[in-house]
This record gives structure tokens, sequence and C-alpha cells, in this order.
């Protein structure tokens, strides 16, 4: 069986295809198909409060071809969730509607509790017990943060700041922005120091690409003070130099240093001197809700075990 899960956010829209498979009672979630395309709702709607004709048009094109892509996989199941971008939106609502009407598609605007929420699903494996993590959910729009205590969440808040939003307001930093920023820093203090934090968690495309500057060994934790580090590097090229020289994305480029300030501030704020990077985000947690959701009709009929298992997200896929 194959799930499909679509994130759309305020930089880009990912669509993740996943076989389910089943071996000795263990299961894998295996990307089959992986698709990634820079709409940047976030530029439109942070700047003007809607989507534009254009950028709408092209939202329903791209939709349009990834429910032929599912169709083509035979995706059993999907799920299509979009966030900051879209739920801040006039017409974000009217636009689900046509997707609806148009293309047969459902499209969910979901809040940041929500968006936290599925994320949560796949955090939790990762967690060792007696640790205290903040994790860290950059995106275009907006910013999750939840705290672990012994495999636990004890505290969740999500803010609308994110690297869009601060590429827009970069150097003329408006008083709203500011607020949320401090209200940021404020809420990551005191829940930090409440609940003993000692390692960051950092899920997002940005930080997955200062990750992949540093070139650690595989599931080794960054050292704040190598992100602090990389960001000056990349603070110190031009944009053509990001592209070319570090074979950064156009809409990558422009966005990991406002992004990557976000990670390493929260870390300073909550006294964080590592950070844990796995390849996972929003699009995993979808998959797993799916998996979960429609398990009865996975299981194979040889399977008598009512119990939950826990699928291993596997994201090496070939071609991907």
């Amino acid at each position: 069986m194959k799930l499909a899960a679509i994130d759309i956010g305020s930089n880009a829209v990912r669509c993740q295809i996943s076989a389910v498979l089943e071996f000795g009672g263990n299961y894998r979630l295996k990307r089959v198909e992986y698709v990634r395309y820079p709409l940047r709702l976030g530029e439109d709607v942070f700047a003007t409060g809607r989507i534009s004709p254009a950028k709408e048009e092209k939202f329903v094109k791209f939709l349009h071809a990834l429910k032929l892509l599912m169709e083509v996989h035979d995706v059993a199941h999907y799920l299509i969730c979009s966030t900051s971008a879209m739920r801040s939106a006039e017409n974000g609502q009217a636009i689900a509607e046509r997707m609806k009407r148009e293309l047969g598609i459902e499209v969910q605007i979901i809040d940041g509790q929500a968006e936290a929420a599925y994320v949560n699903r796949v955090i939790m494996q990762l967690l060792e017990d007696k640790r205290h993590y903040l994790h860290i959910d950059v995106g275009g729009g907006s910013t999750e943060f939840n705290l672990y205590s012994d495999r636990r969440k004890v505290a969740s808040q999500s803010f609308e700041v994110g690297s869009i939003r601060r590429l827009q307001n970069d150097g003329q930093p408006g008083a709203k922005l500011q607020d949320t920023w401090q209200q940021m820093e404020t809420w990551v203090k005191e829940n930090a120091r409440r609940y003993h934090v000692t390692r960051a968690i950092g899920t997002g495309g940005n930080i997955n690409k200062i990750y992949a500057l540093a070139q650690l060994p595989p599931e080794q934790p960054i050292q704040r003070k190598r992100i602090a580090g990389i960001l000056d590097h990349l603070r110190s090229l031009s944009m053509d130099e990001r592209v070319n020289l570090l074979m950064l994305n156009p809409d990558r480029a422009d966005v990991i240093v406002p992004a990557g300030q976000i990670y390493l501030s929260a870390m300073e704020w909550s006294g964080a001197k590592d950070m844990l990077v796995p390849d996972i985000g929003l699009k995993d947690g979808m998959l797993q809700a799916l998996f979960e959701d429609h398990f009865e009709e996975i299981r194979p009929i040889t399977d008598q075990s009512h119990k939950m298992p826990v699928p291993v997200i596997q994201n090496d896929s070939e071609g991907a």
C-alpha cells in the first residue's frame, strides 16, 4: 500500500509518497517519490495578506499535477495540510474550496498546534529517557516550539515568525515582528529554565541544509558554535556565491540565514549547546497519522496482534 503526504508551506510545497512494507511483524514507510516546488505563497501573503491570482493559478496547476502523480502511484490514502501562509491569507479558505470543487481533493488548513502535533508523532521516537529537549521547527511563516521532559511533551507554542517573514523585514523590522520576537524569547527562556532543557532538536529544510554544510557523521549532534560559524560564513557570501559555490537552491539561498538565526537564537535562549537534526518533518508526521488511521487495512491477514506498531521512517529512496 502507498500513502501520500502533501505539506503546503509558506516557502515550498512538498509531496512525499511512501510504500508501507512489512516483514517479520516490523513495518517500514519507505519513500518512493518526493517532489518539492518553491511556490512561495508567503511572499504574497506576508506582504499583501492575500494569495495573488497569478500564484493561485500556479498553485491549482501544481496540486493538479500532484493529484495525477498520486494516481500513477496508486496511492490508497493521502493527506494534504497547509500551514502559516494559507491560514494567514484572506482568500486561503476560498482557494481550498476551489481545490475541492475543481480537483476533488481536500486541503486542510491547520493551525500551529495541529502542525506541532503531527511532528510530535515522529519526534517522540527519537527521545531518550531522563533527558529534556527543546524542539525547534522553523518554517517560512511560523516557528513551532515543543518541550519534552523524560519522553513527555510538557509545553508547546507557535509564533508567527519564520524565514520569509524575517527576510521581508530585514533592515526594517516592524513593531509587530519585534513584539512577537520578544514574546518568543520570553517563552523559550521561561520554559527552558522550568524544564531544565539540555539539548535542542531542529527540524525543517534550512536546519537540514546547515547540518549538511557542517559535514558531520550521520546522527552526530551539531554544536551551537558550529551553527554560528556556518551562518557567519553564509552572510559573507553573495546570493550567487551561495548558489554556485555551496550549490544551494536559489529559494534556499536567501532564507537560510534568517531561518538559521531563529534556530541559533532559540538555542542561546534555552542554553542548549548542541542540536540533533533528524531528517524528519511535518510530512513524516502526516504519513505516520495515515499509517495509524488505516492500520487495520494495512495489516496482513496473518498478523493477529492488535498492538499498534511504530513504523520505521525510511527517507533514502533511489532517485529521490
